[in-house]
């Protein structure tokens, strides 16, 4: 079967491309960058393919004969509708490393296509959002009838590139939890507590993580929260952007933001993904006051995108999945996450 790998050359589609070549796969490369892709492909000694993500029919016709696309060309705020448009009208599955909450729910919306088409939407088959998804599962396992599920992680490791500019690009929406079933939008840091996420207690704050969206069709939890590790400082600093809130929503402050990060190195090197592991938590609470805890120890959120993407790939393309829009534990199983222990 063939498979692709859109937006290869940038820092996580690199991880990717190269993991997949260590355990003998051989995906198409593809972006608009030719001269990047081109010399990437070139390097692993795989085929590439040029095209931009401007119109789905256009890009339909690229993936005529794809079986499968991991999309990592973000901000897929910008990218994730046209390409997955483009998989329901070639039936190509869908597989993107994004962690950004409205791409959740537009996968979603795409499941009644999707199954029509008989290819698996699968958004977040990375860090964003294997680890507290597989979490989130195991929670509902030992404890049925959960009303509310907090999740959260604590990382070491410094961001990419394409990571900052998708959390710069959401400041301006502010926060968000599930509250009833319901995406509520809420301030920035909403709340604030000190949480042992399992390398000891620290102030945390509320963040709009992919798990407000998946851990709902994961679990069928109505009441999520998403937590970080955050100072008393940052708390305090991110609290005080409320009132400036709007300014982010601006094009401008975007664009000008977007340039200030790219003047930052592509994202951590090979060294400090290896020292740096990520502590997931997760807590569910049923409405008679029980609640049930798990903390897992995993790889840098880096490496597990590289090896859960392939990892992810390879599943759907060698096991026969009915269409629709799916969540990572859904598809895969909650022992997913066992692959990825540190």
């Amino acid at each position: 079967m063939e498979w692709m790998i859109y937006g290869a050359n940038g820092y996580t589609g690199e991880l990717i491309a190269r993991h997949a070549v260590e355990q003998g796969h051989r995906p198409i490369l593809a972006g608009r960058n030719e001269k990047a892709v081109t010399e990437l492909a070139e390097t692993l000694g795989l085929p590439s393919r040029i095209f931009a993500l401007d119109r789905a029919p256009q890009v339909a016709e690229q993936l005529s004969d794809i079986d499968l696309v991991v999309h990592c060309a973000g901000p897929f705020e910008l990218t994730a509708e046209v390409m997955m448009r483009a998989c329901i009208e070639s039936k190509t599955h869908y597989l993107d490393i994004t962690g950004e909450l409205d791409i959740f729910e537009l996968g979603a919306s795409f499941n009644a296509a999707a199954q029509s088409a008989g290819i698996v939407i699968c958004p977040g088959v990375g860090f964003d959002v294997i680890p507290t998804d597989c979490v989130a599962a195991q929670l509902k396992a030992q404890l049925p009838d959960a009303t509310h599920l907090r999740l959260g992680f604590d990382s070491r490791s410094r961001m990419s590139r394409g990571t900052a500019k998708t959390s710069v690009r959401r400041i301006g929406q502010g926060g968000a939890i599930r509250r009833d079933g319901k995406i509520v939008s809420v301030p920035l840091a909403y709340k604030a507590e000190n949480i042992d996420f399992g390398g000891g207690e620290k102030m945390a704050m509320t963040i709009p993580w992919g798990d407000v969206s998946t851990a709902y069709y994961s679990t069928g939890i109505e009441n999520i929260e998403v937590y970080i590790p955050a100072s008393p400082k940052l708390v305090k600093r991110m609290r005080n952007m409320n009132w400036v809130r709007w300014l982010f929503r601006a094009e401008f402050m975007k664009r000008w933001l977007m340039q200030k990060i790219d003047q930052q190195p592509a994202g951590p090197e090979e060294k400090e993904r290896k020292a740096h592991y990520t502590w997931v938590w997760g807590e569910a609470r049923n409405a008679q006051g029980e609640v049930v805890t798990i903390r897992e120890k995993v790889m840098n959120g880096y490496t597990l995108t590289a090896q859960g993407a392939v990892t992810m790939a390879m599943h759907v393309l060698n096991h026969p999945t009915p269409g629709g829009f799916n969540t990572p534990s859904k598809l895969y199983g909650p022992h997913l996450i066992e692959k990825f222990r540190v």
